[in-house]
C-alpha cells in the first residue's frame, strides 16, 4: 500500500465537496482554468494545502530532468485533481491523470468534469496501480 493512500482516501470526500461548491457557484460550461482557480481558492478556504503546475524531476533509465508539469490541483501532496469541462470524458483523460499520478507518485486522483449539469455525474476516482492494496 502507498504510504499516502489512507490520507488521500480521507481527503476525497472533502475535495469532492469543494468541487461541488465551485460548480454550484459557477455552473457548467466555463473554461477549465476558471474552475481550477476557483477550486484552489475553495480548498484554501477549507484550510487544505493545494498547489498546481510545479516542477518535478523526471527520471528515465538513469537520466534525470527537471520539468514543469501542468497538472491542475495537487491537494495535501497526496490527491491529484484534474479539472475538465468537456461534453464527454474520453479514455485519454483518465490515461493522462494516471500518467501524472505515476510521475508524481500520487496514490489517488479525481477526474472532475465541470461540464455536467449535476457535478457528481462527472466525478471519477482513480487509484494508482498497487497503491491501494
Amino acid at each position: 500500500m502507498h504510504p499516502l493512500y489512507a490520507k488521500a482516501a480521507k481527503l476525497t470526500e472533502s475535495v469532492i465537496g469543494a468541487t461541488i461548491e465551485v460548480h454550484r457557484d459557477k455552473g457548467p460550461g466555463l473554461m477549465e482554468s476558471i474552475y481550477e482557480w476557483c477550486l484552489l481558492r475553495e480548498l484554501e478556504l477549507r484550510n487544505l494545502s493545494a498547489t498546481n503546475q510545479k516542477s518535478i524531476v523526471i527520471t528515465y533509465k538513469g537520466f534525470t530532468r527537471e520539468e514543469s508539469l501542468r497538472f491542475d490541483v495537487l491537494v495535501e501532496d497526496c490527491l491529484l485533481v484534474e479539472a475538465k469541462s468537456v461534453e464527454r470524458m474520453l479514455p485519454i483523460h483518465k490515461a493522462q491523470l494516471l500518467s501524472y499520478m505515476k510521475l508524481m507518485n500520487v496514490p489517488l486522483g479525481l477526474l472532475i468534469n465541470f461540464h455536467e449539469a449535476k457535478l457528481t455525474d462527472g466525478v471519477s476516482r482513480l487509484i494508482l496501480p498497487g497503491a491501494g492494496s
